[in-house]
């Protein structure tokens, strides 16, 4: 008999397949004040640097160890390492666990710094590619040879909140992007106070995305030490014929293969918005505000039903492997539907607020605000493909997870080609949250062929009704937003608060009232939940 893992409701009464809603609320709350904390990064670096040639610089700058990190650490990697490490944890003791799990830190150490050393060498060239239109190239080569080791560090990050994650502990793991924005945050106040003009501050603030980057690895110390995990560097042949090690090799593979195509979506992207001076800072600000609900709610979800799929699939009960991805489909589309309507409702007082301050001014909100209008298109199916593809590789079928990436970049460079000469930066944005409509389709298409239907309620009937509390909350959202507007100055700086917080709070309560009075699970869920404190 199957036991209950990460993810399953131990109440009774509970269907043990469905996603822990109280689990997912306390990575949600941790998440959200990453997302804050990150927020608050995202001014100071607007106050600093506006949008302009010396943020240009910085955003392509950080894009290579980003997407290096995103294709061989928390992407690749993570979806690779934790149901091995859960599935070596849960079958051959914890011992031989931390054996892999070491194994795999020394294969970081040598194999991604050999690639952040060479990135270091070509980092010119890299540039040049990805962003040819860029004013200040020579500046961007600089900082990025200055923030590729942060590569090695978000990477080593990766695997120890794998292993937490693993072995249900969430907690340290949910902070530790938090702890990456306290770094930043710290060096861009010292930056603020110095008053140091923006090339100079840049700099400086590359450095302390180095300080991030550390602390982001070191506040997930403790817990695996608490754990039982001590650090034993070692490749020998013994650790690389381990199973486990071999199998995360593998499906690493075919997880860069995948990913790969989102790299290229992002290049891709890149190398459009370098034509426009200021648009790859514009698109920057709008995606991280579209990533506040995606990282709050949707990574949430997806890391809670992952570490579930890959503790039922470990155990072989299919059955439950398919209501968690039901479960969390239904989560994230209860709480990712209405906030990209939210975005694009109340996308300017929220734009204007965030980052209308210092060298950022009104032009710069409008741009971010078109950007940030067409990425909320594509936030259900950012989250939907955050479950489903984790699953796939959790069940050993990292084939499907390829072609939906790899059929989201065709869409991607096709869109770009066609809609940047018409809408420019917009047009990046439009085409992206387009290429993840096609990504989550292929996702969804291929489980229901492969499982027979995503198990449990579904998914299309409790979508109908969100949507109908959705259109509720947008009138609500857009009324109050109005009604302000026409009584207040919308250019005084408290005004400003008034004018996104109040319309959002409205909103809120809309949704909540609108779910209530049309039955939806969810949100008794998320009630119970609130009332007992999650294990972290």
């Amino acid at each position: 008999m199957s036991q209950p893992g990460v993810g399953a409701d131990p109440h009774p009464g509970t269907n043990a397949g469905t996603v822990r809603v109280s689990r997912a609320i306390w990575v949600s709350a941790a998440t959200m004040t990453s997302r804050l904390l990150g927020l608050v990064r995202d001014q100071l670096f607007a106050v600093l640097f506006g949008a302009g040639p010396v943020s240009d610089a910085f955003v392509v700058a950080f894009r290579i160890p980003n997407l290096l990190r995103d294709l061989f650490a928390e992407g690749a990697l993570s979806s690779a390492f934790v149901p091995t490490f859960a599935e070596v944890r849960r079958n051959r003791g914890q011992e031989d666990a931390h054996r892999l799990a070491n194994a795999l830190v020394a294969l970081v150490l040598l194999v991604v710094g050999s690639v952040a050393a060479a990135g270091a060498l070509l980092s010119g060239p890299l540039v040049r590619a990805i962003a040819p239109g860029l004013l200040e190239h020579g500046l961007a080569v600089q900082l990025t040879r200055i923030m590729l080791p942060f590569l090695v560090l978000v990477s080593l990050s990766a695997v120890a909140m794998g292993m937490l994650n693993a072995q249900s502990r969430f907690t340290a793991a949910a902070l530790a992007p938090a702890a990456f924005n306290v770094g930043a945050i710290l060096v861009g106040l010292g930056l603020w106070l110095a008053g140091w003009p923006p090339r100079r501050a840049v700099l400086g603030w590359a450095v302390g995305t180095l300080a991030g980057g550390g602390l982001q690895l070191g506040v997930q110390l403790p817990s695996l030490h608490a754990a039982g995990w001590r650090l034993r560097l070692h490749l020998g042949r013994a650790e690389l014929a381990h199973p486990g090690l071999r199998r995360v090799l593998r499906l690493l593979g075919a997880a860069v293969v995948g990913l790969s195509a989102t790299q290229v979506n992002i290049v891709v992207n890149t190398y459009f918005a370098s034509r426009q001076v200021g648009a790859n800072t514009w698109l920057q600000y709008a995606f991280r505000l579209m990533q506040l609900p995606l990282g709050v709610f949707g990574v949430a979800v997806a890391t809670v039903a992952g570490a579930g799929v890959a503790q039922r699939a470990a155990a072989r009960d299919l059955s439950a492997v398919k209501e968690t991805v039901a479960s969390a489909l239904r989560l994230v589309a209860f709480l990712n539907i209405p906030s990209a309507v939210g975005l694009v409702v109340l996308g300017r007082p929220i734009v204007g607020l965030v980052y209308q301050h210092g060298r950022f001014g009104p032009a710069d909100t409008g741009a971010t605000v078109q950007a940030l209008l067409w990425y909320a298109l594509g936030l259900y199916a950012y989250s939907g493909v955050k479950v489903l593809a984790p699953a796939f590789y959790a069940l050993g079928s990292a084939r499907i997870p390829v072609l939906g990436s790899w059929a989201s970049m065709i869409a991607n460079v096709v869109l770009n080609a066609l809609l940047f000469p018409v809408l420019g930066h917009g047009g990046v944005a439009l085409g992206t949250a387009l290429a993840a409509g096609v990504n989550f389709a292929v996702l969804l298409v291929a489980w229901r062929a492969a499982q027979g239907g995503v198990g449990g309620l579904g998914v299309v009937r409790p979508l109908g009704r969100v949507l109908l509390a959705t259109a509720a909350m947008a009138l609500v959202a857009w009324g109050s937003h109005r009604g302000l507007s026409v009584a207040l100055a919308p250019h005084e700086g408290g005004h400003r608060v008034l004018l996104a917080l109040v319309p959002i709070a409205a909103a809120v309560l809309a949704y909540a009232a609108a779910a209530r009075a049309l039955g939806i699970g969810e949100l008794r869920e998320l009630a119970a939940a609130l009332r007992r404190r999650p294990r972290a």
